[in-house]
């Protein structure tokens, strides 16, 4: 039974080499057995190749548009970075273009005058222990400042010196309803008190019953012996109202601050004022009113009817 089984398998054997021998000899003379072969195996499982793919493609995609949208996000968030710090740019500029202009206009009113200043900036606005309104900025004894100095900006008076410190000093501002500074009407030598009043709007006590104040007239600084507090002829505001109660013994007046407070972002300190009175050189000029252009209209008369 053995060699039986043995035999069949030999004889199993030689036959698959001569069919495989056959089929080779077939290929190469050209005929397409394999061939034929090989394409019906390809239909067989062209129909499975297609519903695979169909199948797979969606994933495919999926994780292409993870892929993609992961790029698009990262994008995203770098263009909002770079726009955020074109915005802090720009937003720096503007600021910086504001504190040339104060420093300029606050430099040409402090050589107009002969006034020795130490210029700095505002580094915080807001109240202290001992005042209401105050501004802090960034120069202090070792720059030259002392308490007791006059502080301007661009158009005038800002305050006083009330705190020095080595590198910061503490400004008490105009607006301050402990501030006061003796003032003069600008042409005359009429006097009086100027006291703030928490915004920009100044009180005018008068010293003289005999003094009259009328809506425009300017106020300058009147100036301190040795020139501390204040220094004088420093542009304070101008007369906005004036209050002509009966039975006053002067009269006051309600006075518009030049200084615009809430926009300080340089301010100067006076270190040593000029051995000459300023006067009024230091009157802020009007703005001349732009002219309005006349038109003229020539009505030519209608031709009469002829008859």
């Amino acid at each position: 039974m053995r060699d039986g089984g043995e035999g069949r398998s030999r004889l199993l054997l030689i036959v698959l080499i001569v069919s495989a021998l056959f089929l080779i000899t077939l290929d190469l003379r050209g005929v397409g057995v394999l061939e034929g072969a090989r394409q019906g195996t390809q239909t067989i499982l062209s129909p499975f190749q297609r519903a695979g793919s169909v199948v797979i493609s969606p994933f495919k995609n999926f994780f292409s548009d993870v892929t993609h949208l992961g790029r698009t996000r990262n994008q995203i968030e770098k263009l909002r970075a770079d726009n955020a710090k074109l915005r802090a740019t720009l937003l720096n500029r503007k600021n910086a273009d504001a504190q040339l202009l104060q420093l300029k206009s606050v430099l040409d009113l402090a050589g107009t005058a002969g006034f020795k200043v130490v210029n700095a900036r505002v580094i915080s606005q807001g109240a202290s222990q001992s005042f209401s309104q105050t501004i802090t900025i960034d120069a202090g004894t070792t720059a030259g400042i002392r308490k007791n100095m006059t502080v301007l900006a661009g158009t005038g008076i800002t305050g006083v010196v009330k705190e020095v410190y080595s590198h910061t000093s503490l400004i008490m501002l105009a607006t301050d309803p402990a501030f006061r500074i003796g003032v003069r009407i600008a042409g005359s030598q009429q006097i009086g008190i100027l006291s703030g009043r928490g915004s920009r709007s100044g009180s005018l006590q008068l010293l003289d019953n005999q003094t009259n104040v009328k809506v425009g007239d300017v106020l300058l600084s009147r100036g301190s012996v040795a020139n501390r507090p204040f220094v004088p002829g420093v542009p304070v505001g101008y007369v906005t109202a004036v209050d002509n109660s009966a039975g006053a013994i002067a009269q006051s007046a309600t006075v518009h601050l030049y200084t615009n407070f809430s926009t300080l972002g340089v301010v100067s300190v006076v270190v040593a004022a000029s051995k000459v009175n300023p006067g009024d050189a230091l009157i802020p000029k009007k703005p001349r009113p732009t002219p309005v252009p006349t038109v003229t209209i020539y009505v030519t008369p209608s031709p009469s009817p002829t008859k």
